[in-house]
């Protein structure tokens, strides 16, 4: 199949949904399927490059930086997108179009769809659902909400990453919509041998914004100094300099490590030096760091929300929490670190909770839904 994959955030640039979205494509074309992907540039990046057998194109549209989006930013990726991904079909003719997030890429496969006649494909990954995170897109989609159906009930096939956000998704939008969870591949992301670190190290890896709630991951592990840890935050975003004055309000700058923004790659490196993922988030869809902490033999501490609850089960792989109980999370914490037996143990059972989100069978799904759509 040719497969023309929208997303206005690929890596290196944006989160989880983007890194999601990867790794389908690199399965895909290692199975042979022809991927071009038309995505927003950022500065610092070239205009076109191959990564692995993918053709990555990036579409001037204002965008700044790698951690966040603004709204004219996505509409400038929109109207960027339309023109070329009309050239695009001309020339080279895809089969189906693989679109992530319902605003904005929604829009354009919706609107290319239309004019050229190729199908598409919808993955939604929370943001791009109303509701889903409201303190980021609430405003936008006061303006935006009555275009969106469209896009909905445009696709061919529609899926959600958690079952959360399908649920929150058929609150707005009655169309049948099934579930795939973001998957990683656990052959590249094998820890070996699982060993608790002589202090433990907690890491927290996202965006600095107020959904993932980074302040909280300050205020818990200052309450929590009479123990040993040491903490890495990894990421960037508009609240990184509280982050940083808070960390010295505590005087705790010798056990917290704030390395900014890093690629994918990085990410992973940290977590394979790491003990404990700390995820105080107040929404999420399938966080794809929490899939790869599952699958490097992380013990995961995080909220009560969204997919967290398909990748914890508590009291085994450690525990999920109430983001608005500081008590609740420091109990949580202070368990894990004061027994390194049950650390040990709570680390072996992510390992083993990690093969139901084996990529193969991510991508086999996509294929399959991929291929019926062609057909």
């Amino acid at each position: 199949m040719k497969i023309l994959v929208l997303i206005h955030e690929y890596p290196p640039v944006g989160g989880g949904g983007g890194a999601a979205a990867g790794d389908i494509c690199q399965g895909l074309a290692r199975r042979g399927h022809e991927i071009k992907v038309l995505t927003a540039h950022c500065k610092g990046l070239p205009l076109r490059e191959t990564i692995g057998k993918i053709d990555v194109m990036r579409l001037k549209s204002l965008r700044r930086q790698p951690y966040r989006a603004e709204f004219l930013q996505m509409g400038a990726y929109v109207l960027a997108g339309l023109w070329a991904g009309l050239r695009l079909i001309g020339c080279w003719q895809p089969d189906v179009i693989h679109v992530h997030f319902a605003v904005p890429a929604g829009a354009l496969a919706w609107m290319l769809s239309r004019l050229s006649g190729v199908p598409y494909v919808l993955t939604a990954h929370l943001g791009d659902v109303p509701g889903g995170v409201p303190e980021k897109t609430g405003k936008w989609f006061r303006w935006v909400y009555p275009l969106t159906p469209a896009i909905w009930q445009g696709a061919r096939r529609v899926v959600a990453v958690s079952e959360f956000t399908r649920q929150l998704a058929l609150q707005h939008y009655p169309v049948e919509i099934q579930v795939i969870p973001n998957g990683v591949d656990l052959s590249r992301l094998n820890p070996g041998g699982v060993l608790v670190n002589d202090t433990p190290r907690i890491v927290f890896a996202g965006r600095f914004v107020p959904q993932k709630n980074p302040l909280l991951v300050v205020e818990s592990l200052a309450n929590l100094c009479d123990l040993p840890w040491e903490c890495v935050m990894l990421g960037d975003g508009p609240l990184f300099a509280d982050v940083k004055r808070a960390i010295a309000n505590h005087g705790l700058e010798e056990r917290f490590t704030l390395p900014g923004w890093v690629t994918p790659e990085e990410v992973i490196a940290w977590l394979s030096k790491s003990d404990i993922l700390f995820m105080p988030s107040l929404s999420e869809g399938l966080p794809v760091v929490g899939v790869q902490a599952l699958a490097m033999g992380l013990a995961i501490v995080a909220s009560r929300v969204g997919g967290f609850v398909d990748l914890v089960v508590n009291g085994e792989n450690s525990y999920l929490f109430s983001p608005h109980d500081p008590q609740e999370i420091m109990r949580n914490l202070r368990s894990l670190l004061e027994s390194r037996d049950f650390l040990h143990k709570a680390r072996l059972r992510s390992r083993e909770l990690a093969h139901a989100f084996d990529v193969t069978s991510v991508v086999d799904r996509y294929e399959n839904i991929l291929n019926e759509v062609v057909r």
